[in-house]
């Protein structure tokens, strides 16, 4: 009894402050939908919302300080519920099989990949001898080769001859899930085309949403002919959102000062673009005596700001980042339209709600995560700064605060969360951000905005060339801080269960009030100290059986220079290693000699074989205990053997020696578990714990 009137005196204390904590709970059931590791039937969610109703009900009537727990469970059982409904809502098929053949279908996007190809996202697609209710809704081509013309225009019929997978699983196990990802983008396919795209078909009537994106396209296109180079490319992609023309080294170069904020459409261009035109908008309206004394002004540029908020999320496409930038702006105007403080807790947990609702997937990505990390963080400190009087400094000095500490705050709020994901940090990021952020926020956008409203006179130029030197100038820091000797620290991937404990912590340390609040500082520590204590596993092979890499005292021996390069390259980030895939194919311990590589570990043997020629001069297993094979073997061999047919199923694996002595194989299946992304070609469970004795599972 004592505990829990401790539990309603801890409550009592939060109350006025506990609206706050309704996205953390709704987070707590997303994220544990997404770590089940088999899907549960819908039943089961209908089955929860009698006692989710009950348990309201029940809060509802005692009025105690024992309620708030009833609705948290409420809560979690809500953000459960809205995960699984995001779940069914977007099914589609998904390719089981390698496709070669006439691929036909309708231009929804163009971007480019990580390798920077030109890469077409497809609707209404049709596949040869393929049956309808099994073709994939959308599927991803990338365009080897130069084929960038006229013929990719948004909306056109498009036929080509390629290849097309199933979503690949992740490199490793608990890595990045890639067919997660693709299944909520409704992409059920992906792969690649030498041939050329024909245009089969001009669509001339356009829904609404493919009217907008050739709006999107044709204004990019003409941004990219008014400002040349990657100034252009830049410009482009902060009005549309359209990367298609930015070079990987410039996008490289802006991770590795963080300045990549400024090149995603999110929080900082919607905040700036209202803030620009609500400012503008109530300052004009102001110089208007007749207006002033009758019209709430300030209420009138609110409403302005909002719409050509909407507009702007329209125009850029539309991505997770800038709908969640517009919903916390547009709650943040809401408020100053019913009179309340715009920036407040109250209005990141309602913008954080509102999305966690609608796109539930959105928590596992480090959009989401880094966003509301930055603006929780900027809230919390700009209310602690009310405290102090700032009036007696200049206000140049006032302007250079702000600038620093919100860079500084920002940059330290997402640092974690960064490196978790991108598994680099950069040093001199915050120098970076202080030479960048304002002449984005002073120059650049206002300077796009003016574009923009002068487009239709066709006065446009000075604006945009007001906006290039803008940009030429974030670019040029970015590559001077960029070359800097030692500017970004690697830094390893945390293992699974590190980042949620992290978040719980600094959420904690953000809401909670009173002085248990420091609790939360001990969780978040205790989170770091994990992470730094964790560890690589020992040795990684991929789902294709042709790369395995070791771990060495210097890092990660490949066994291949050349192939794989997108697995080699996410197993070394991964590992913190800023190697190259060649240079860490150099290291001792993972050599291959005709084809074939043996590792060892502990008292252990693995042995790699590439090819038919290799496999065919198998004697047995040649002495080894675990053997990897990169095509189908019919032979009944007396060790554990993973060929290609097997691995199609239990992905990627990784190896480690436990305290026994005993070898513990971990499949990326066993990580993912059975689920609806990943039915189309998942095998059974199949981790392995081989005995040093017994040399069986």
């Amino acid at each position: 009894m004592r505990a829990l009137a401790n539990i309603e005196i801890a409550l009592l204390a939060q109350r006025g402050h506990l609206f706050c904590w309704t996205p953390v709970f709704i987070g707590i059931g997303v994220g544990g939908y997404f770590a089940l590791p088999t899907e549960p039937d819908p039943l089961v969610f209908v089955a929860l919302a009698l006692p989710m109703v009950l348990l309201l009900l029940v809060a509802r009537i005692i009025r105690t300080s024992i309620a708030p727990l009833l609705v948290a469970l409420c809560l979690v059982g809500l953000g459960a519920c809205a995960a699984k409904y995001r779940t069914q809502s977007l099914a589609a098929p998904v390719l089981s099989f390698r496709y070669y053949g006439p691929i036909e279908g309708r231009i929804v996007n163009i971007d480019r990949s990580s390798s920077d190809a030109v890469r077409l996202t497809l609707d209404r697609v049709h596949l040869a001898r393929m049956q309808t209710h099994k073709t994939p809704e959308r599927v991803r081509v990338s365009l080897h080769g130069n084929q960038w013309g006229a013929v990719l225009n948004p909306g056109d019929v498009v036929m080509t001859t390629g290849h097309l997978s199933p979503p690949a699983g992740p490199a490793e196990p608990y890595g990045f899930n890639f067919q997660r990802h693709a299944w909520f983008l409704q992409i059920g396919g992906v792969g690649y085309t030498r041939n050329p795209v024909l245009r089969l078909e001009a669509v001339s009537k356009r829904g609404l949403g493919l009217w907008i994106f050739t709006q999107r396209m044709a204004l990019a296109d003409a941004v990219r002919r008014e400002i040349k180079g990657e100034a252009g490319a830049f410009a482009a992609a902060i009005m549309t959102g359209d990367r298609s023309a930015m070079s990987q080294q410039t996008i490289a170069q802006l991770r590795a000062t963080n300045l990549a904020h400024l090149l995603a459409i999110s929080g900082l261009h919607m905040g700036l673009l209202t803030g620009f035109v609500f400012g503008v908008l109530r300052v004009g309206l102001a110089l208007v005596p007749w207006i002033t004394l009758r019209v709430a002004t300030k209420k009138v540029a609110a409403v302005v700001a909002m719409i050509v908020g909407a507009g702007y999320l329209a125009l850029s496409g539309g991505s997770v980042a800038t709908e969640r930038a517009y919903i916390m702006v547009a709650v943040m105007l809401v408020a100053v339209i019913l009179d309340r403080r715009a920036l407040t807790l109250r209005a990141v947990a309602m913008a954080a709600t509102l999305v966690l609702l609608f796109q539930p997937e959105a928590l596992v990505g480090p959009g989401f995560q880094m966003s509301f990390a930055a603006t929780t963080a900027l809230v919390l400190v700009f209310g602690q700064m009310r405290r102090f009087d700032l009036q007696r400094l200049p206000k140049w000095a006032r302007v250079v605060l702000s600038v620093v500490l919100s860079s500084g705050v920002a940059g330290l709020a997402t640092a974690p969360f960064a490196a978790a994901h991108f598994n680099q940090f950069a040093h001199f990021g915050l120098v970076a951000n202080v030479l960048s952020v304002p002449l984005m926020g002073a120059v650049v956008m206002p300077a796009a905005v003016m574009a923009v409203c002068l487009a239709p006179f066709g006065l446009w130029g000075v604006a945009l060339w007001v906006m290039e030197k803008g940009l030429l100038w974030i670019l040029y820091v970015a590559a001077r801080v960029a070359a800097i000797e030692g500017g970004v620290g690697k830094i390893h991937a945390p293992q699974s269960g590190v980042l949620p404990l992290l978040a719980l912590g600094l959420l904690w340390l953000a809401l909670w009030q009173g002085k248990a609040r420091m609790a939360g500082g001990a969780i978040a520590l205790c989170a770091g100290v994990l992470w730094m204590q964790s560890t690589r596993p020992a040795v990684l092979i991929a789902d294709n059986g042709s790369l395995i890499g070791v771990m060495r005292d210097e890092g990660r021996a490949l066994n291949k220079a050349k192939g794989n390069s997108f697995v080699a390259g996410i197993w070394l980030e991964n590992d913190g290693d800023a190697a190259s895939q060649e240079m860490a194919a150099n290291r001792s311990g993972a050599a291959q000699i005709n084809r074939r590589t043996m590792v060892e570990i502990g008292r252990w043997r693995v042995l790699q074989v590439s090819g038919k020629v290799a496999l065919a001069a198998l004697n047995d297993c040649d002495g080894a205990d675990v053997l990897v094979l990169n095509g189908i073997d019919a032979v009944t061999r007396p060790c554990v053997v993973y060929d290609l047919k097997t691995m199609r199923a239990t992905g990627a694996l990784a190896l480690d020696l436990m305290d026994n002595g005993d070898l513990a194989i971990t499949t990326a299946s066993d990580v993912t578990g059975r689920r609806p992304w990943n039915m189309a070609h998942q095998g059974q469970r199949s981790s392995r714990i081989l005995a040093l004795s017994t040399h069986q599972e």
